[in-house]
C-alpha cells in the first residue's frame, strides 16, 4: 500500500454521522448513525447544564471528516445506563401529600380525631 493513500480504520471499529438537516423545532440536527452492524435514524443536540440525558442516550463529540463535510466520527464520551421505564404516574386522584410536620399537626390543623375512629 503507497504511503500517500490515506490509512483506513478498521472496519470493526467504524462510527460515523451524517448529518441530514436541522430538527423541527430547529434546536437540534437529524442524523443517521452507522456503526458495526446497525444504522440508527436520531437527533444531536447540544449539552444543556442542569439538563437530563435521556436513559440511554449519550454524550458525543463529533470530528468533521476531511473527505466528506456532511459525515463525522463519532467519539462516544458517556453513555447513560438504560433503565428500566418508570410506571406512568396516576391521574385519577391527586397525589398524595402527607409530611412528617402535616401528621404531626393533624389536630391543630382539623381538631381532635373521634376515639371511635381511631378504634
Amino acid at each position: 500500500m503507497p504511503d500517500d493513500e490515506p490509512q483506513q480504520k478498521s472496519s470493526e471499529t467504524f462510527d460515523v454521522v451524517w448529518m441530514r438537516g436541522p430538527t423541527s423545532d430547529g434546536k437540534g440536527t437529524q442524523v443517521v448513525r452507522a456503526r458495526p452492524g446497525r444504522i440508527d435514524a436520531g437527533e444531536v443536540r447540544p449539552l444543556r447544564e442542569g439538563r437530563p440525558i435521556a436513559a440511554g442516550g449519550e454524550v458525543v463529540r463529533l470530528e468533521q471528516r476531511s473527505d466528506a463535510p456532511a459525515l463525522y466520527d463519532v467519539h462516544v464520551e458517556y453513555a447513560a445506563p438504560a433503565t428500566a421505564a418508570k410506571a406512568p404516574p396516576r391521574l385519577d386522584r391527586p397525589p398524595q401529600v402527607a409530611t412528617h410536620a402535616y401528621r404531626e399537626n393533624w389536630e391543630l390543623t382539623f381538631g381532635a380525631r373521634p376515639r371511635e375512629a381511631m378504634n
